[in-house]
């Protein structure tokens, strides 16, 4: 059997941070096949920054999408997988933005990089390269992480003083929180009652902010929700796996899986070289 390493170290932002970052994952890649990864939508704007070689990213999954090289990569939300390519071996760090965190640190609304993949620099500028570069100098991953800390920090302080993320209507932040903590089991008819506005005016006003309307969001959570499970060392049958995270039934499951990875899951599974890689 091939020896393979696959490590993957997380954190939590400095706390000033924690409105608009949710998460660090470092990870390093060793001695697996090559493949292509399945990126998964999630509840996260996603960035990336790889700490060797190019990240090979395509916005689909085996859908003729171009692949695109990237020192580091900004996502927003999608309603399909992103594809990345690798020889086996992969080191980078995964940051997870919440819809505030786009507005903080790149100036805009979530919904401007909705289902787009952008050069990080693009977005950051010459931050986005010191970035990169002092990650890439770091030799462990606790100073990788003070590095984001520090220049994320930056990003947010020369905003407009830092108030980027006022523009976000305290409303929608408040109907993403609900749709987060029901993992997208909750009616939006409801979730609109109860914030004083009619489920329309909710859907616009959510979808221009964040890029998704409140129903397809809570796809992408029950998604998620779906995908954690399945990707577990001992994963449940997917007749469990539909039913705990809010399927109508199996074959309900099997449809929105094929819609969000381009794959059943059954081929999704033979194909995701990096499960069970830990």
């Amino acid at each position: 059997m091939e020896d393979h390493t696959a490590t993957g170290i997380g954190a939590r932002p400095a706390p000033v941070l924690r409105e608009y970052v949710d998460s660090y994952v470092g990870f390093d890649l060793r001695g697996l096949p090559t493949g292509v990864h399945c990126g998964p939508p999630s509840r996260a704007l996603t960035a990336v920054i790889s700490l060797s070689d190019p990240l090979e990213v395509a916005a689909g999954v085996d859908d003729g999408s171009p692949v695109s090289r990237f020192a580091g990569v900004a996502g927003g939300l999608m309603c399909r997988s992103v594809a990345i390519h690798h020889d086996g071996r992969q080191q980078g760090v995964l940051v997870s933005l919440t819809p505030l965190g786009a507005r903080a640190i790149y100036g805009m609304p979530s919904a401007e990089l909705a289902h787009r993949l952008v050069p990080l620099d693009e977005l950051l500028g010459a931050l986005a390269v010191e970035l990169v570069d002092r990650l890439r100098l770091a030799t462990t991953w606790a100073a990788r992480f003070t590095a984001l800390d520090e220049l994320l920090l930056r990003a947010v302080g020369r905003g407009a003083c830092g108030d980027h993320a006022r523009g976000v209507r305290p409303e929608i932040a408040e109907a993403w929180r609900r749709l987060i903590a029901a993992r997208g089991c909750v009616q939006v008819g409801a979730v609109a009652a109860e914030l004083g506005w009619s489920r329309r005016y909710l859907t616009e006003r959510f979808r221009g902010e964040v890029g998704l309307s409140p129903e397809t969001f809570a796809r992408v959570l029950r998604f998620e929700h779906a995908h954690e499970l399945a990707a577990a060392r001992d994963p449940l049958p997917w007749g469990d796996v539909a039913t705990v995270s809010g399927y109508a039934d199996q074959a309900h499951l099997v449809r929105e899986w094929r819609e969000f990875t381009g794959r059943s899951p059954t081929a999704w599974r033979r194909s995701e070289v990096l499960l069970g890689a830990g």
